[in-house]
Parts: C-alpha cells; sequence; structure tokens
C-alpha cells in the first residue's frame, strides 16, 4: 500500500473488511527504557510519512499480535503477577495468549529497532519472523516484562486495536544490532527523556501512558513485579473511561 493515501487506504480496508463495527486487534508495544544516565529516557521511533496509520508521529516499538508467538520459546516465562493482569479484564484470554502478547512485544523491537530481548544462549525456531533471534544466538526472556496499560482504539475507526503496552530495561537487552532492525517502519530511532518524549510529536493515548508511567515511576523506580496500578482505557457508550486492572 505504499504510495497510497490514508483515505484510499481506509477505503480499501472498508472494502475487505465490510461494513459493521470492527472488532479490536489485540496488540503489543514496547516502552524500553534506558537508567544509565540518570533520569530514565525511552526509546521512541518516528513513523514513515506514507503509513496510513498515525503517518510521522513518533511511537514505541510494537505492532499487530501473532497468536503463534505463544509457541515460541522462552528463556523464561512472565512472571506470574504480571501474567495475571495481563488476563485480566480481557474475556477468553488465557496464558497461551498472554503469553503471545509479550512476546510479540519483543519481536516487533527486533524488527522495527534492530534489540534483542532476551539471554544469549542456543534458540531455534521454525518460524521466519524469529530468525533473527535464532541467528544470533537470543532466546528471547518474559520475565523483565512489567506491564503498564492497556487501551482499545474506539469505535468507528477502519484500524481499532486491543493495546497493552509492556516495558522493560534497556539492560534486558542482549544484543544490539548497529543497523537496526530488519523492518523500515520506524526512523528517527532516538532515546527521550520522559518529560521531553511527552512533549514529541505523538499521539494523545501515547502521552496519557506516558504520564502514567512517570507517575508510577516516581512510586516504584524499579517497575516491580505486581507493582503500581495498570489503567486501561475504553470507551463505554460515548464516554472514554480509565479503569485500573
Amino acid at each position: 500500500m505504499d504510495g497510497m493515501s490514508k483515505a484510499e487506504v481506509d477505503a480499501v480496508e472498508r472494502a475487505a473488511l465490510g461494513a459493521g463495527p470492527k472488532r479490536p486487534r489485540d496488540a503489543a508495544t514496547l516502552i524500553l527504557l534506558d537508567r544509565q544516565d540518570g533520569a530514565p529516557r525511552v526509546l521512541m521511533g518516528r513513523r514513515h510519512m506514507r503509513h496510513a496509520f498515525m503517518p510521522g508521529k513518533f511511537v514505541f516499538p510494537g505492532g499487530r499480535t501473532d497468536p503463534a508467538d505463544s509457541r515460541i520459546p522462552a528463556a523464561t516465562p512472565l512472571h506470574p503477577e504480571e501474567e495475571a493482569r495481563l488476563t485480566a479484564h480481557a474475556g477468553k484470554v488465557g496464558p497461551a495468549r498472554a503469553r503471545a502478547i509479550a512476546l510479540s512485544a519483543i519481536r516487533e523491537t527486533y524488527e522495527e529497532a534492530g534489540l534483542l530481548i532476551g539471554r544469549q544462549t542456543s534458540f531455534s525456531t521454525a518460524k521466519r519472523d524469529w530468525q533473527g533471534f535464532a541467528e544470533h544466538g537470543v532466546a528471547p526472556s518474559l520475565e523483565a516484562m512489567r506491564f503498564i496499560a492497556r487501551a482499545i482504539t474506539p469505535p468507528g475507526r477502519v484500524r481499532r486495536y486491543d493495546t497493552r503496552f509492556l516495558a522493560a530495561w534497556r539492560s534486558d537487552v542482549a544484543l544490539e544490532l548497529p543497523e537496526g532492525g530488519p523492518t523500515n517502519e520506524l526512523e528517527e530511532l532516538v532515546w527521550l527523556p520522559l518529560a521531553e518524549a511527552r512533549q514529541a510529536d505523538i499521539a494523545a493515548i501515547t502521552r496519557t501512558v506516558l504520564v502514567e508511567l512517570e507517575q508510577r515511576l516516581a512510586h516504584d523506580p524499579l517497575l516491580r513485579p505486581g507493582g503500581g496500578e495498570v489503567p486501561f482505557y475504553r470507551m463505554i457508550g460515548k464516554t472514554f473511561v480509565r479503569e485500573t486492572l
């Protein structure tokens, strides 16, 4: 769909998806934090202007969840308290789906930023999207993942996502590829102080999550498992509400 305007892409997707309300799809995004130089900084990248979804906006690495990611072997599992939160208030979500969401965030961070979160050890899989981990000898690890927020795109949008915002520390990255990731979805990858990130060209929900994260870090600077509230943003009727998980 390169070269198409947002309106043209939306028209194509409406024709493909049909009329009526669109069900939000699982998505995962990773807020990667660096605390080596004092105040935490966050990794963000700018989406290319040719993208129909949030063109030119700064975003965290992330994308649509692949259910098959649940079958990828991991060096360590999700912390039980983080798994419990990922499955809360989400309908029929079991451990496999929660695992897929977390692993998708790790995969997308590799694909878009060239950062492999995990442990240096032998790793093999037949799944094409994970061959970079196999080639570099990194097994993805889930123990460092922290559930920060959840947000569902309001009804009426062509693209609707049920997004889980997860966080990890840069120290959890086993390997940083100097050439970046294999996709070209993000450009201008930068590490920004949280206050500066809030002033960047970002979506409203991204800014809201950054504010929530800053408040959580003020009370829980290590992001302990199960620590702090996990806000959940969604539309109920015509009202955009904030709940906690």
